[in-house]
């Protein structure tokens, strides 16, 4: 389709990751990295530092002392949430901007990512899931496609809402009418930024797990996190409410509907929190 191929051109001209932040994604990739090395680097953008350390001092991780140092951060999160933390903290300047397409106005994807990040994170512990320490980067940039979407939505409107009613999931919208979904295209965005398998995945199959090539839990907690979040109105847009939950993610996570509502109403709780952390 002659849209999807100006899509698809347009990706080389997004965004990579700041420097500092793919340097020290890198880095913290390497068993043999230290936390001096690390606060060596991050000594040269004292911004990234400062909302690194506001991040790991709010309420939403609950540590027991104030955290002054990256190498304090470190021995109190962890090498795996430090690398969260740092692309949170690069995102925020990304993810911010409004998107007219889909209705979006300043901050409102932010939010959303944020929200599904929380509500992603609080599925895996109430379930006690394994191997997910992904799923609060996954859950972050699901919706990434979006920036890169949002003009062709805007362009393409009328086509994209018939003004019929139907209840139609609105990445099938955009496939049918420019070629591509933002599943598909921030999947693409994370596979050029070289992000691990598993969460461009998770991002690729966020609205549609059963499409997945492999079932996966990642992918299942961040569907689950995103319809949560758009059910109780954090981030809805020109979407609506024309996601469902995928019956097969609910059955793979044993998860219940009591379980749902208790990680919804902890999201509310949290989010608010956690975004004050970024500057």
């Amino acid at each position: 389709m002659e849209r999807r191929g100006e899509i698809l051109s347009q990706l080389q001209a997004f965004p990579s990751i700041p420097a500092t932040a793919g340097k020290l994604l890198k880095m913290l990739e390497d068993p043999e990295t230290t936390a001096v090395q690390v606060e060596g680097v991050l000594k040269l953008d004292p911004g990234l530092t400062a909302n690194i350390l506001r991040l790991t001092n709010s309420a939403y991780f609950g540590l027991p002392q104030q955290v002054g140092s990256i190498r304090q951060a470190v021995v109190l999160l962890g090498w795996k949430r430090l690398a969260s933390l740092i692309l949170t903290t690069c995102m925020n300047a990304v993810l911010d901007k409004p998107v007219d397409g889909y209705e979006l106005g300043d901050g409102d994807m932010w939010r959303h990512a944020l929200a599904v990040s929380v509500a992603a994170e609080g599925l895996s512990k109430i379930l006690e899931l394994k191997n997910v320490d992904e799923v609060f980067t996954a859950a972050l940039l699901h919706d990434l496609g979006k920036m890169v979407l949002g003009r062709y939505v805007a362009e393409d409107i009328q086509e994209l809402d018939d003004g019929s009613g139907a209840i139609q999931p609105f990445n099938d919208l955009e496939q049918s009418i420019l070629g591509a979904d933002h599943a598909e295209v921030g999947a693409l965005i994370l596979s050029d930024w070289s992000l691990p398998e598993r969460i461009v995945a998770a991002v690729r199959y966020h609205h549609d797990p059963e499409a997945a090539p492999q079932p996966d839990s990642l992918i299942d907690v961040v569907h689950l996190a995103n319809v949560l979040c758009l059910s109780i109105g954090l981030g809805v847009g020109r979407e609506g409410l024309q996601y469902q939950a995928s019956a097969g993610s609910i059955k793979r996570l044993g998860l219940s509907t009591l379980q749902m509502e208790q990680v919804a109403s902890e999201t509310l709780q949290w989010v608010n929190e956690l975004n004050q952390g970024v500057d």
